[in-house]
């Protein structure tokens, strides 16, 4: 994938993760230049982030991380190792950090 096309992704990806996550009162969404970090009122963060050497979209939650690369097919982002889907990973973390559903 060339370099413009990952970048657009990677920008529309920051932009739903940090527009789904806001609207929850509970967490504090803050964003900067490919990075969206998501803090909880008990000060825990999660950070979803670009990594452009590696043309992936990097996930540090708790003590686990996760790294996505983007499936040209679908559009999607993918887990490296097992497939699974970065937008279900991130409603699965936050939504069990804050003990209800949570939607991205």
């Amino acid at each position: 994938m060339d370099q413009p096309t990952y970048l657009r992704a990677v920008d529309a990806c920051l932009e739903r993760v940090a527009r789904a996550l806001d609207r929850d009162e509970a967490l504090d969404v803050l964003t900067s230049d490919g990075l969206v970090t998501i803090e909880f009122e008990d000060g825990t963060r999660y950070v979803l982030n670009r990594q452009s050497g590696a043309s992936q979209m990097w996930l540090a939650a708790g003590a686990r991380a996760w790294h996505y690369d983007l499936d040209d097919a679908s559009g999607t982002w993918r887990d490296d190792r097992d497939g699974h889907d970065l937008y279900g990973r991130i409603a699965e973390v936050v939504g069990a950090k804050l003990g209800r559903p949570v939607s991205v």
